[in-house]
């Protein structure tokens, strides 16, 4: 595909800035709906749409420790949804147990990795106990 051709089936990016608090996490899921409205999506599909960023949001406040927002960047195209979950954390010197667990790799498990595996059709994300969270999901159109 040339670039004239990905500059048009781009549609347009949306950029959403919460708090990393539980109570937000709605916000997200009505933003993530309204775009997704947008595209061809089915009614089930937008509900996985929206059950994927509530874990996602879910994950960067279970892991976000010190981390006061949660961004998430919906980048809509004619074939498929991209949508990217970060939160930012910035420690200036970790102590205690902080200390021990920033030199080991963090991972994610449980039961919202694997919703967000079934929900969409690709995953990648990365938990770096300096930089943040990053969910990274796609949803195409028409699977």
């Amino acid at each position: 595909m040339n670039a004239a051709a990905a500059m048009a089936e781009h549609l347009g990016t949306v950029e959403l800035r919460i708090p990393s608090k539980p109570e937000w996490v709605a916000v997200a899921r009505l933003a993530v709906a309204a775009i997704a409205n947008r595209l061809p999506f089915s009614v089930e599909e937008i509900e996985d749409l929206k059950l994927a960023i509530a874990e996602s949001c879910t994950i960067c406040i279970q892991h976000g420790a010190g981390g006061e927002t949660i961004d998430m960047t919906c980048e809509t195209l004619t074939s498929h949804l991209r949508i990217v979950i970060r939160d930012h954390r910035y420690r200036l010197r970790a102590t205690g147990s902080e200390a021990a667990r920033a030199g080991a790799a963090p991972a994610v498990e449980g039961l919202g990795i694997f919703l967000i595996q079934a929900l969409m059709d690709e995953l990648e994300y990365s938990i770096d106990p300096q930089m943040g969270t990053e969910l990274v999901m796609v949803k195409r159109v028409g699977t």
